[in-house]
């Protein structure tokens, strides 16, 4: 699937940021790496279209989450409940500002999720998912050399 989504290009790492960012475990750095390095792709459009689909999965997360539906969030996310209430009191104690932490792999989805079932400020949360998401591919953008296929 990776193979076949950099040759899309600009649109295939807005997917693959996307999905990554959702339900799908995907590893959106391989293809970003890919699109620069096998596609030709400028590395800082890079960073701006895979932030853009990384963010938009994050608030989908988040919406998921605002629903309130503790079994879709188990069904669709495969989120454990326990560690969703785990992470609707730390968001309790320590507030939006978690937000910015959604691009660690394993527990970013878990806290896009809480933040919309909780339902944080929308506007701060978006901005530090932007924020958060953005730091991850300037810091893959930085050490693309170390992953290339």
């Amino acid at each position: 699937m990776l193979e076949g989504l950099y040759v899309y290009g600009y649109l295939g790492l807005f997917v693959a940021s996307f999905l990554a960012s959702t339900i799908v475990p995907l590893a959106s750095e391989a293809v970003f790496t890919a699109v620069v390095w096998k596609a030709g792709a400028d590395p800082l459009i890079c960073v701006f279209v895979a932030t853009a689909g990384n963010t938009l999965g994050a608030l989908t997360c988040y919406w998921i989450g605002s629903l309130g539906k503790i079994e879709w969030i188990k069904k669709w996310f495969r989120v454990d409940e326990e560690k969703l209430y785990r992470m609707v009191d730390k968001l309790k104690k320590r507030g939006v500002w978690l937000a910015f932490l959604s691009f660690l792999p394993v527990v970013g989805d878990v806290i896009a999720i809480a933040t919309g079932y909780v339902r944080c400020n929308l506007l701060a949360t978006t901005a530090l998912f932007f924020a958060g998401k953005f730091f991850r591919y300037v810091i893959c953008m930085f050490f693309q050399n170390q992953f290339i296929f």
